[in-house]
């Protein structure tokens, strides 16, 4: 079949953003063949660029119409391209993060960057997918990289640990969820466009069947599983506290993305039927996570579980958009993670920059903080308010609407859990922050009584304490712009084929 050169072209361009990170590790990976001597400066360059290419790529399409490429396994709308450009942000955001830390436990660099670009290559595609094969490939393309990644330090036995309980409890929830991905393809007599199924189940009469209520309960569970719902939150602490804290950040903020753009395409195109169905069992999912995340978060001693737990609570803040179902929850929950990207890896620059310097993690090692370094004290300070939403920060206005829109939907009970929650974070963030500003008689503990703020001249340097400020500043202003946001995404979704 011969194509003429101007579909071919605009077919290439709906999956030339996931291509730019695969040619950026390609990259990578002839200069770390063919040279020598290893230029970490060359590899960080290029994974960035390619990042950047990606996200101006992304930026120029973003009002084009959607289509449907390659025999409809891929899909471009407005609605993918916001996930899309989060993804290949917050990965252009780590990668400065993991300069120094590689550096310093003398580990491979190429092979990090390419595990990172991957990884960003299978979340964009994955926001795309319109195909249960595609689907598949592209999330454990995501998975098996971030596997590899929690692992990257081999000498440490808590990372082999986080690897291996990772690679066991993510291959389980992989297997419910193509079991429940059979159940659909069964249903819809043998279709894997999800498109396909709607109307196969539909011929089938099957929308109304116990089948379709497994096949929910399935995808529901390897999707919880993915994005650290309750109760299948077990891994998370684990492998927060045992990887290295550059991965645990861009674990931390991709991971979610792409389970966040791919439930929301899932259920409402595949379970249109099943709306009120897949809609109680969120909630439900999100309560527990919105409780026992921010009750547990209050009892750990170390800051990466702190952080895990607070992720559990986050995810379920997030969710209720996703429940509301219409144009202005999906807008404040793209919004307030948006937002969440810049508190999180704010609050985890500030935390590798601290463990740089001490070599710890411990809570209480960060007491009389500021008296050594205000800068970073100020900065962990506001990132931290900010994920508790506290007024004016970024947080309190991402709440603010995220809340009202749940509120208008008619989510009474869901709205009041997440505000009375929201009032328990506060308390551990605000213990953290006390502990940094107030020290007991005055005295500085072991850790920071060897701390030094060294000039920064080094690139490595450099660039973390770059992410913390620029993330500060997100935590701090972009709460102000909020409606501007607001009505820009509203009209950017009604491009997509949610709202046609």
């Amino acid at each position: 079949m011969k194509l003429e050169l101007g579909t071919f072209l605009l077919y290439g361009s709906t999956i030339l953003p996931g291509c730019i990170p695969i040619f950026g590790l390609f990259i990578i990976f002839i200069i770390d063949l063919i040279s020598n001597k290893k230029n970490t400066t060359v590899f960080y360059l290029t994974s960035l660029t390619s990042l950047l290419v990606t996200i101006i790529i992304l930026l120029f399409q973003w009002n084009t119409k959607p289509i449907m490429s390659f025999s409809d396994s891929f899909q471009t709308n407005s609605f993918n391209r916001i996930f899309q450009i989060f993804i290949a942000l917050s990965s252009m955001f780590c990668i400065p993060l993991t300069l120094e830390y590689i550096k310093r436990i003398r580990m491979a660099i190429p092979e990090f960057f390419i595990f990172i670009l991957t990884a960003t290559a299978g979340g964009i595609f994955l926001c795309g997918a319109n195909d249960l094969v595609t689907i598949f490939v592209s999330l454990e393309c995501l998975s098996l990289c971030s596997y590899l990644l929690c692992s990257y330090t081999k000498k440490d036995i808590r990372s082999n640990e986080a690897a291996i309980k990772y690679l066991l409890i993510g291959g389980i929830s992989s297997s419910i969820l193509a079991y429940g991905f059979s159940w659909l393809y069964g249903l819809s007599g043998g279709e894997t466009n999800i498109q396909k199924i709607v109307n196969g189940i539909l011929d089938t009469q099957m929308f109304h069947s116990t089948g379709i209520f497994i096949a929910l309960i399935c995808v529901t569970i390897g999707l919880a599983f993915k994005i650290s719902m309750v109760p299948f939150h077990q891994w998370t602490p684990d492998i927060y506290e045992g990887s290295p804290t550059p991965v645990v950040a861009f674990l931390s903020v991709t991971s979610k993305i792409a389970g966040i753009a791919l439930a929301t395409r899932i259920f409402n195109i595949v379970f249109i039927f099943s709306a009120n169905e897949w809609k109680f069992i969120l909630e439900i999912l999100a309560i527990s996570s919105m409780i026992l995340g921010n009750l547990v978060a209050i009892t750990q001693t170390s800051m990466k579980r702190m952080l895990a737990y607070s992720s559990i609570s986050q995810i379920g803040y997030i969710i209720i958009g996703l429940i509301t179902g219409d144009l202005n929850g999906y807008a404040s929950m793209i919004i307030y993670t948006f937002f969440y990207i810049f508190m999180n890896l704010g609050t985890f620059a500030c935390i590798i920059l601290f463990g740089l310097r001490t070599g710890t993690d411990n809570i209480r090692d960060y007491e009389g903080l500021y008296m050594k370094d205000p800068l970073l004290s100020l900065s962990l300070t506001l990132c931290l308010l900010s994920l508790g939403g506290i007024p004016p920060l970024t947080g309190f206005f991402g709440k603010l609407y995220l809340f009202w829109c749940g509120w208008r939907a008619g989510n009474y009970l869901l709205v009041m859990v997440a505000l009375i929650t929201s009032i328990i974070s506060i308390y551990f963030y605000l213990k953290i922050v006390k502990l940094i500003i107030y020290s007991r008689n005055g005295r500085i503990n072991p850790y920071l009584q060897a701390y030094i703020v060294s000039p920064s001249t080094s690139v490595e340097k450099n660039s973390i304490e770059f992410i913390i400020l620029l993330c500060t500043m997100g935590s701090i202003f972009f709460g102000f712009l909020i409606d501007p946001f607001f009505y820009c995404i509203q009209d950017t979704l009604k491009l997509s084929l949610f709202f046609p």
